[in-house]
Protein backbone atom coordinates (compact mmCIF):
# COMPACT_ATOMS: atom_id res chain seq x y z
CA UNK A 1 0.00 0.00 0.00
CA UNK A 2 1.17 3.48 -0.72
CA UNK A 3 2.03 5.64 2.27
CA UNK A 4 0.39 8.67 0.65
CA UNK A 5 -2.91 8.16 -1.18
CA UNK A 6 -3.95 11.31 -3.07
CA UNK A 7 -7.46 11.48 -4.51
CA UNK A 8 -6.15 11.41 -8.09
CA UNK A 9 -4.27 8.22 -7.30
CA UNK A 10 -7.50 6.54 -6.21
CA UNK A 11 -9.13 7.55 -9.50
CA UNK A 12 -6.13 6.16 -11.39
CA UNK A 13 -6.38 2.82 -9.62
CA UNK A 14 -10.11 2.61 -10.28
CA UNK A 15 -9.54 3.28 -13.98
CA UNK A 16 -6.75 0.73 -14.20
CA UNK A 17 -8.80 -1.93 -12.45
CA UNK A 18 -11.75 -1.39 -14.78
CA UNK A 19 -9.45 -1.75 -17.76
CA UNK A 20 -8.04 -4.93 -16.25
CA UNK A 21 -11.48 -6.52 -16.10
CA UNK A 22 -13.28 -8.25 -13.23
CA UNK A 23 -10.70 -10.83 -12.22
CA UNK A 24 -11.70 -13.25 -9.49
CA UNK A 25 -9.99 -15.23 -6.77
CA UNK A 26 -9.76 -19.02 -7.03
CA UNK A 27 -12.19 -21.36 -5.27
CA UNK A 28 -10.09 -22.59 -2.35
CA UNK A 29 -12.55 -25.30 -1.33
CA UNK A 30 -12.07 -26.89 -4.76
CA UNK A 31 -8.29 -26.67 -4.37
CA UNK A 32 -8.51 -28.35 -0.94
CA UNK A 33 -10.74 -31.12 -2.29
CA UNK A 34 -8.35 -31.70 -5.21
CA UNK A 35 -5.20 -32.06 -3.08
CA UNK A 36 -4.00 -35.63 -3.87
CA UNK A 37 -3.91 -38.09 -1.00
CA UNK A 38 -0.42 -39.12 -2.11
CA UNK A 39 0.84 -35.59 -1.51
CA UNK A 40 -0.81 -35.55 1.91
CA UNK A 41 1.17 -38.62 2.89
CA UNK A 42 4.40 -37.09 1.58
CA UNK A 43 3.98 -33.83 3.51
CA UNK A 44 7.16 -32.55 5.12
CA UNK A 45 5.15 -31.00 7.95
CA UNK A 46 6.39 -32.44 11.26
CA UNK A 47 3.31 -31.39 13.25
CA UNK A 48 0.14 -33.33 12.47
CA UNK A 49 -2.15 -30.35 13.14
CA UNK A 50 -1.48 -28.70 9.77
CA UNK A 51 -0.74 -31.77 7.67
CA UNK A 52 -3.85 -31.27 5.53
CA UNK A 53 -2.96 -27.64 4.93
CA UNK A 54 0.57 -28.57 3.91
CA UNK A 55 -0.83 -31.00 1.34
CA UNK A 56 -2.90 -28.21 -0.18
CA UNK A 57 0.10 -25.88 -0.41
CA UNK A 58 2.23 -28.57 -2.00
CA UNK A 59 -0.45 -29.07 -4.65
CA UNK A 60 -0.42 -25.43 -5.82
CA UNK A 61 3.21 -24.34 -5.67
CA UNK A 62 6.59 -25.72 -6.65
CA UNK A 63 8.31 -23.68 -3.94
CA UNK A 64 9.86 -26.24 -1.58
CA UNK A 65 9.57 -26.40 2.18
CA UNK A 66 13.24 -26.05 3.07
CA UNK A 67 14.87 -27.12 6.31
CA UNK A 68 17.92 -25.71 8.05
CA UNK A 69 16.95 -22.04 8.15
CA UNK A 70 17.65 -19.43 10.78
CA UNK A 71 14.76 -16.98 11.12
CA UNK A 72 14.99 -13.74 13.09
CA UNK A 73 11.91 -11.67 13.90
CA UNK A 74 12.34 -7.93 13.28
CA UNK A 75 9.78 -5.79 15.08
CA UNK A 76 9.29 -2.30 13.63
CA UNK A 77 11.33 -0.18 11.26
CA UNK A 78 14.29 0.58 13.48
CA UNK A 79 15.08 -3.10 14.05
CA UNK A 80 14.54 -3.85 10.36
CA UNK A 81 16.78 -1.03 9.17
CA UNK A 82 19.51 -2.00 11.65
CA UNK A 83 19.46 -5.57 10.32
CA UNK A 84 19.44 -4.33 6.72
CA UNK A 85 22.40 -1.98 7.27
CA UNK A 86 24.35 -4.77 8.97
CA UNK A 87 23.65 -7.14 6.10
CA UNK A 88 24.58 -4.51 3.51
CA UNK A 89 27.87 -3.75 5.25
CA UNK A 90 28.76 -7.44 5.12
CA UNK A 91 28.12 -7.79 1.35
CA UNK A 92 31.01 -9.23 -0.65
CA UNK A 93 29.48 -10.24 -4.00
CA UNK A 94 26.07 -8.69 -4.71
CA UNK A 95 23.08 -6.85 -3.25
CA UNK A 96 19.54 -7.23 -4.63
CA UNK A 97 16.98 -4.76 -3.28
CA UNK A 98 13.29 -4.70 -4.24
CA UNK A 99 10.84 -2.28 -2.60
CA UNK A 100 7.43 -0.83 -3.34
CA UNK A 101 8.50 2.55 -1.93
CA UNK A 102 11.99 4.02 -1.92
CA UNK A 103 11.57 7.51 -0.54
CA UNK A 104 13.81 10.52 -1.08
CA UNK A 105 14.36 11.27 2.61
CA UNK A 106 16.77 10.69 5.45
CA UNK A 107 16.34 6.89 5.43
CA UNK A 108 16.41 6.74 1.64
CA UNK A 109 19.65 8.70 1.57
CA UNK A 110 21.24 6.42 4.18
CA UNK A 111 20.42 3.45 1.97
CA UNK A 112 21.68 5.24 -1.14
CA UNK A 113 25.01 6.14 0.47
CA UNK A 114 25.58 2.59 1.69
CA UNK A 115 24.63 1.07 -1.66
CA UNK A 116 26.99 3.46 -3.46
CA UNK A 117 29.76 2.61 -1.00
CA UNK A 118 29.37 -1.12 -1.65
CA UNK A 119 29.20 -0.59 -5.43
CA UNK A 120 32.52 1.29 -5.29
CA UNK A 121 33.97 -1.66 -3.36
CA UNK A 122 33.11 -3.99 -6.24
CA UNK A 123 29.82 -5.37 -4.92
CA UNK A 124 27.23 -5.33 -7.71
CA UNK A 125 24.00 -3.68 -6.61
CA UNK A 126 20.61 -4.19 -8.28
CA UNK A 127 17.52 -2.17 -7.29
CA UNK A 128 13.87 -2.64 -8.29
CA UNK A 129 11.37 0.00 -7.19
CA UNK A 130 7.70 0.33 -8.04
CA UNK A 131 7.02 3.38 -10.19
CA UNK A 132 3.65 4.03 -8.54
CA UNK A 133 4.73 3.45 -4.95
CA UNK A 134 7.81 5.64 -5.50
CA UNK A 135 6.10 8.22 -7.73
CA UNK A 136 6.99 11.07 -5.36
CA UNK A 137 10.70 10.23 -5.48
CA UNK A 138 12.50 12.37 -8.09
CA UNK A 139 14.28 10.50 -10.88
CA UNK A 140 17.48 12.30 -9.90
CA UNK A 141 17.57 10.11 -6.77
CA UNK A 142 17.74 6.94 -8.89
CA UNK A 143 19.89 8.50 -11.62
CA UNK A 144 22.64 9.14 -9.08
CA UNK A 145 22.68 5.40 -8.35
CA UNK A 146 22.78 4.55 -12.05
CA UNK A 147 25.61 6.98 -12.71
CA UNK A 148 27.90 5.01 -10.39
CA UNK A 149 27.12 1.58 -11.81
CA UNK A 150 24.16 0.44 -9.73
CA UNK A 151 21.60 -1.25 -11.98
CA UNK A 152 18.15 0.23 -11.31
CA UNK A 153 14.79 -0.84 -12.71
CA UNK A 154 11.43 0.94 -12.34
CA UNK A 155 8.64 -1.64 -12.14
CA UNK A 156 5.91 -0.99 -14.74
CA UNK A 157 6.80 2.68 -15.36
CA UNK A 158 3.95 5.19 -15.27
CA UNK A 159 5.63 7.34 -17.89
CA UNK A 160 5.05 5.83 -21.38
CA UNK A 161 8.04 7.75 -22.76
CA UNK A 162 10.37 5.55 -20.72
CA UNK A 163 9.22 2.25 -22.20
CA UNK A 164 7.82 3.04 -25.63
CA UNK A 165 5.73 0.34 -27.29
CA UNK A 166 5.67 -1.96 -24.26
CA UNK A 167 3.80 0.53 -22.11
CA UNK A 168 0.16 -0.04 -21.17
CA UNK A 169 -2.32 0.87 -18.44
CA UNK A 170 -2.15 -1.78 -15.74
CA UNK A 171 -3.00 -2.09 -12.03
CA UNK A 172 -0.10 -4.57 -11.71
CA UNK A 173 2.27 -3.22 -9.04
CA UNK A 174 5.29 -4.67 -7.25
CA UNK A 175 4.33 -4.57 -3.57
CA UNK A 176 7.20 -6.80 -2.41
CA UNK A 177 9.90 -5.69 0.02
CA UNK A 178 12.97 -7.91 -0.37
CA UNK A 179 16.65 -7.43 0.45
CA UNK A 180 19.09 -10.21 -0.51
CA UNK A 181 22.80 -10.09 0.24
CA UNK A 182 25.27 -12.52 -1.37
CA UNK A 183 22.51 -15.12 -1.78
CA UNK A 184 22.95 -15.98 1.91
CA UNK A 185 20.74 -13.62 3.88
CA UNK A 186 17.37 -12.10 3.04
CA UNK A 187 14.98 -9.71 4.76
CA UNK A 188 11.30 -9.48 3.82
CA UNK A 189 8.11 -8.07 5.32
CA UNK A 190 6.05 -4.91 5.26
CA UNK A 191 8.73 -2.25 5.76
CA UNK A 192 9.34 0.11 2.85
CA UNK A 193 12.29 2.49 2.66
CA UNK A 194 10.69 5.56 4.18
CA UNK A 195 11.10 7.94 7.11
CA UNK A 196 7.74 6.87 8.58
CA UNK A 197 9.32 3.66 9.86
CA UNK A 198 12.23 5.29 11.67
CA UNK A 199 10.33 6.58 14.72
CA UNK A 200 9.78 4.79 18.03
CA UNK A 201 6.43 3.92 19.66
CA UNK A 202 4.84 6.62 21.79
CA UNK A 203 1.66 7.61 23.59
CA UNK A 204 0.03 10.41 21.63
CA UNK A 205 -1.34 13.37 23.56
CA UNK A 206 -4.20 15.48 22.22
CA UNK A 207 -2.02 18.49 21.49
CA UNK A 208 1.15 16.73 20.40
CA UNK A 209 2.21 17.44 16.83
CA UNK A 210 4.57 14.53 16.38
CA UNK A 211 4.67 11.97 13.55
CA UNK A 212 2.60 8.84 13.83
CA UNK A 213 4.69 5.77 14.54
CA UNK A 214 4.28 3.00 11.94
CA UNK A 215 4.05 -0.46 13.51
CA UNK A 216 5.43 -3.08 11.12
CA UNK A 217 7.13 -6.47 11.02
CA UNK A 218 9.89 -8.03 8.94
CA UNK A 219 11.83 -11.27 9.15
CA UNK A 220 15.47 -12.08 8.39
CA UNK A 221 16.14 -15.47 6.83
CA UNK A 222 19.48 -17.27 6.54
CA UNK A 223 19.79 -20.68 4.95
CA UNK A 224 18.45 -22.61 1.93
CA UNK A 225 15.17 -20.60 1.71
CA UNK A 226 17.11 -17.53 0.55
CA UNK A 227 17.52 -19.16 -2.87
CA UNK A 228 13.73 -19.06 -3.36
CA UNK A 229 13.64 -15.32 -2.66
CA UNK A 230 16.59 -14.84 -4.98
CA UNK A 231 14.71 -16.60 -7.77
CA UNK A 232 11.66 -14.35 -7.26
CA UNK A 233 13.87 -11.27 -7.51
CA UNK A 234 15.64 -12.48 -10.66
CA UNK A 235 12.34 -13.45 -12.31
CA UNK A 236 10.99 -9.95 -11.68
CA UNK A 237 14.22 -8.41 -12.99
CA UNK A 238 14.06 -10.41 -16.19
CA UNK A 239 10.39 -9.60 -16.72
CA UNK A 240 11.04 -5.87 -16.37
CA UNK A 241 14.55 -5.49 -17.79
CA UNK A 242 14.45 -8.19 -20.45
CA UNK A 243 18.13 -8.94 -19.91
CA UNK A 244 20.14 -10.79 -17.31
CA UNK A 245 21.62 -8.93 -14.34
CA UNK A 246 25.37 -8.70 -13.89
CA UNK A 247 27.13 -12.06 -13.65
CA UNK A 248 27.46 -12.89 -9.97
CA UNK A 249 27.22 -15.88 -7.62
CA UNK A 250 23.49 -15.61 -6.99
CA UNK A 251 23.04 -19.19 -5.81
CA UNK A 252 25.92 -20.21 -3.53
CA UNK A 253 25.93 -23.76 -2.17
CA UNK A 254 23.16 -23.81 0.49
CA UNK A 255 24.37 -23.98 4.07
CA UNK A 256 22.10 -24.90 6.96
CA UNK A 257 21.95 -22.06 9.48
CA UNK A 258 19.19 -23.07 11.90
CA UNK A 259 16.26 -25.39 12.57
CA UNK A 260 13.29 -23.62 11.00
CA UNK A 261 11.31 -24.99 8.08
CA UNK A 262 10.57 -22.18 5.61
CA UNK A 263 8.52 -22.00 2.45
CA UNK A 264 8.61 -18.84 0.31
CA UNK A 265 5.35 -18.04 -1.47
CA UNK A 266 5.16 -15.38 -4.13
CA UNK A 267 2.45 -14.30 -6.52
CA UNK A 268 2.07 -12.31 -9.71
CA UNK A 269 -1.12 -11.39 -11.59
CA UNK A 270 -2.17 -13.76 -14.32
CA UNK A 271 -1.42 -16.93 -12.36
CA UNK A 272 -4.16 -19.53 -12.22
CA UNK A 273 -3.56 -19.75 -8.48
CA UNK A 274 -3.10 -16.73 -6.20
CA UNK A 275 -0.84 -18.63 -3.83
CA UNK A 276 -0.77 -16.30 -0.76
CA UNK A 277 -4.58 -16.10 -0.85
CA UNK A 278 -4.99 -19.88 -1.03
CA UNK A 279 -2.41 -20.37 1.71
CA UNK A 280 -4.20 -17.98 4.06
CA UNK A 281 -7.65 -19.50 3.51
CA UNK A 282 -6.32 -23.05 3.80
CA UNK A 283 -4.28 -22.40 6.95
CA UNK A 284 -7.26 -20.80 8.69
CA UNK A 285 -9.56 -23.60 7.52
CA UNK A 286 -7.31 -26.28 9.03
CA UNK A 287 -6.65 -24.41 12.32
CA UNK A 288 -7.56 -26.38 15.45
CA UNK A 289 -6.65 -24.15 18.39
CA UNK A 290 -5.85 -20.54 17.53
CA UNK A 291 -5.64 -18.00 14.71
CA UNK A 292 -3.85 -14.77 15.62
CA UNK A 293 -3.86 -12.40 12.68
CA UNK A 294 -2.49 -8.89 12.14
CA UNK A 295 -3.23 -7.00 8.94
CA UNK A 296 -3.06 -3.41 7.80
CA UNK A 297 -5.62 -3.21 4.96
CA UNK A 298 -8.42 -5.65 5.73
CA UNK A 299 -11.01 -5.99 2.98
CA UNK A 300 -11.25 -9.80 2.77
CA UNK A 301 -13.27 -11.69 0.21
CA UNK A 302 -16.12 -14.00 1.24
CA UNK A 303 -13.84 -17.07 1.39
CA UNK A 304 -11.57 -15.50 4.01
CA UNK A 305 -14.59 -14.33 5.99
CA UNK A 306 -16.07 -17.83 5.87
CA UNK A 307 -12.79 -19.43 6.95
CA UNK A 308 -12.54 -17.05 9.94
CA UNK A 309 -16.16 -17.37 11.03
CA UNK A 310 -16.19 -21.15 10.60
CA UNK A 311 -13.03 -21.40 12.70
CA UNK A 312 -14.54 -19.31 15.49
CA UNK A 313 -17.76 -21.37 15.47
CA UNK A 314 -15.87 -24.64 15.84
CA UNK A 315 -14.09 -23.33 18.94
CA UNK A 316 -10.84 -21.94 17.51
CA UNK A 317 -9.66 -18.78 19.26
CA UNK A 318 -9.68 -16.24 16.42
CA UNK A 319 -8.16 -12.86 17.29
CA UNK A 320 -7.53 -10.17 14.68
CA UNK A 321 -5.65 -6.90 15.25
CA UNK A 322 -6.42 -4.16 12.71
CA UNK A 323 -5.50 -0.47 12.45
CA UNK A 324 -7.30 2.05 14.62
CA UNK A 325 -5.11 4.83 13.21
CA UNK A 326 -4.73 4.88 9.45
CA UNK A 327 -3.27 6.72 6.47
CA UNK A 328 -6.63 6.27 4.71
CA UNK A 329 -9.99 6.99 6.32
CA UNK A 330 -11.67 5.16 3.46
CA UNK A 331 -9.69 2.05 4.36
CA UNK A 332 -10.70 2.36 8.01
CA UNK A 333 -14.40 2.70 7.13
CA UNK A 334 -14.15 -0.24 4.73
CA UNK A 335 -12.51 -2.58 7.25
CA UNK A 336 -15.19 -1.76 9.83
CA UNK A 337 -17.90 -2.81 7.41
CA UNK A 338 -16.83 -6.42 8.03
CA UNK A 339 -17.01 -6.29 11.82
CA UNK A 340 -20.65 -7.25 12.30
CA UNK A 341 -20.47 -10.67 10.66
CA UNK A 342 -17.14 -11.47 12.31
CA UNK A 343 -18.20 -10.40 15.80
CA UNK A 344 -21.50 -12.28 15.64
CA UNK A 345 -19.62 -15.50 14.86
CA UNK A 346 -17.29 -15.13 17.84
CA UNK A 347 -14.22 -13.64 16.16
CA UNK A 348 -12.41 -11.28 18.55
CA UNK A 349 -11.52 -7.96 16.91
CA UNK A 350 -9.06 -5.34 18.13
CA UNK A 351 -7.96 -1.96 16.79
CA UNK A 352 -4.37 -0.90 17.37
CA UNK A 353 -4.57 2.52 18.97
CA UNK A 354 -1.05 3.85 19.58
CA UNK A 355 0.57 3.42 16.16
CA UNK A 356 -0.36 3.08 12.51
CA UNK A 357 -0.46 -0.68 12.09
CA UNK A 358 1.14 -1.78 8.79
CA UNK A 359 2.17 -5.37 9.63
CA UNK A 360 0.95 -8.42 7.70
CA UNK A 361 1.46 -11.43 9.97
CA UNK A 362 -0.28 -14.51 11.31
CA UNK A 363 0.47 -17.31 13.75
CA UNK A 364 -1.76 -20.40 13.84
CA UNK A 365 -1.89 -23.19 16.41
CA UNK A 366 1.39 -21.90 17.91
CA UNK A 367 3.42 -23.59 15.18
CA UNK A 368 2.57 -22.07 11.75
CA UNK A 369 3.57 -18.45 11.14
CA UNK A 370 3.80 -16.06 8.24
CA UNK A 371 5.40 -12.65 7.70
CA UNK A 372 5.27 -10.81 4.41
CA UNK A 373 3.87 -8.08 2.20
CA UNK A 374 0.38 -9.46 1.52
CA UNK A 375 -2.57 -7.41 2.76
CA UNK A 376 -6.04 -8.92 2.91
CA UNK A 377 -7.31 -6.57 0.22
CA UNK A 378 -8.06 -7.01 -3.46
CA UNK A 379 -4.99 -5.11 -4.65
CA UNK A 380 -2.69 -7.55 -2.84
CA UNK A 381 -4.75 -10.65 -3.54
CA UNK A 382 -5.44 -9.99 -7.22
CA UNK A 383 -3.17 -7.34 -8.75
CA UNK A 384 0.19 -7.09 -7.00
CA UNK A 385 3.46 -8.96 -6.87
CA UNK A 386 3.57 -10.13 -3.24
CA UNK A 387 5.79 -12.37 -1.13
CA UNK A 388 5.41 -14.09 2.24
CA UNK A 389 7.54 -16.50 4.20
CA UNK A 390 5.77 -19.43 5.84
CA UNK A 391 7.72 -20.53 8.92
CA UNK A 392 7.19 -23.81 10.76
CA UNK A 393 9.06 -23.67 14.03
CA UNK A 394 7.68 -23.70 17.57
CA UNK A 395 10.35 -21.35 18.93
CA UNK A 396 9.71 -18.77 16.21
CA UNK A 397 5.94 -19.14 16.65
CA UNK A 398 6.42 -18.42 20.37
CA UNK A 399 8.21 -15.18 19.47
CA UNK A 400 5.33 -14.29 17.16
CA UNK A 401 2.82 -14.98 19.94
CA UNK A 402 4.79 -12.74 22.30
CA UNK A 403 4.79 -9.95 19.70
CA UNK A 404 1.05 -10.46 19.15
CA UNK A 405 0.39 -10.19 22.89
CA UNK A 406 2.30 -6.90 22.95
CA UNK A 407 0.18 -5.57 20.08
CA UNK A 408 -2.97 -6.68 21.91
CA UNK A 409 -1.89 -4.65 24.94
CA UNK A 410 -1.72 -1.57 22.70
CA UNK A 411 -5.12 -2.26 21.14
CA UNK A 412 -8.76 -1.69 22.01
CA UNK A 413 -11.16 -4.62 21.75
CA UNK A 414 -14.34 -4.14 19.74
CA UNK A 415 -17.27 -5.67 21.67
CA UNK A 416 -20.40 -6.83 19.88
CA UNK A 417 -22.79 -5.43 22.50
CA UNK A 418 -21.36 -1.95 21.95
CA UNK A 419 -20.81 -2.30 18.21
CA UNK A 420 -24.42 -3.17 17.40
CA UNK A 421 -25.62 0.05 19.09
CA UNK A 422 -23.68 2.35 16.76
CA UNK A 423 -25.54 5.30 15.15
CA UNK A 424 -26.90 5.07 11.61
CA UNK A 425 -24.40 7.50 10.05
CA UNK A 426 -21.23 5.39 10.52
CA UNK A 427 -23.13 2.29 9.41
CA UNK A 428 -24.23 4.00 6.19
CA UNK A 429 -20.74 5.39 5.58
CA UNK A 430 -19.14 1.96 5.98
CA UNK A 431 -21.73 0.35 3.69
CA UNK A 432 -21.08 2.97 1.01
CA UNK A 433 -17.27 2.75 1.15
CA UNK A 434 -17.44 -1.04 0.99
CA UNK A 435 -18.87 -0.72 -2.54
CA UNK A 436 -15.39 0.37 -3.66
CA UNK A 437 -13.15 -2.05 -1.71
CA UNK A 438 -11.65 -3.52 -4.90
CA UNK A 439 -9.91 -0.20 -5.55
CA UNK A 440 -8.78 0.89 -2.07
Amino acid sequence: MAIIKPVFLSFLLVSLSILNGCTTLPDVSAVIDAAPAAQKSRSVEPMEILAGHMAVVESITESPLTKGNKVTLLVDGQATYAAMFQALESAKDHINLESYIIEDGEIGHKFAELLLKKQRQGVQVHVIYDSLGSMLTPDAFFQRLRDEGIQVVAFNPLNPLTVGKKWGLTPHRDHRKILIVDGKVAIIGGVNISNVYSSTPFKRGKNEKIPIHWRDTDVQIEGPAVAELQQLFLDTWMMQRGEKPALRNYFPVPQEAGRALVRVIGSTPGESNRVPFIVYVSAISFAEKSVHLTNSYFFPDKQIIKALTDAARRGVEVKIILPGITDSLLALHAQRSYYTKLLKSGVQLYEHSDSLLHAKTAVIDSVWATVGSTNMDYLSLLNNNEVNAIILNKEFAAEMEKMFAGDLADSKQIHWEEWKKRPLLPRAREWFVRLFVRWL
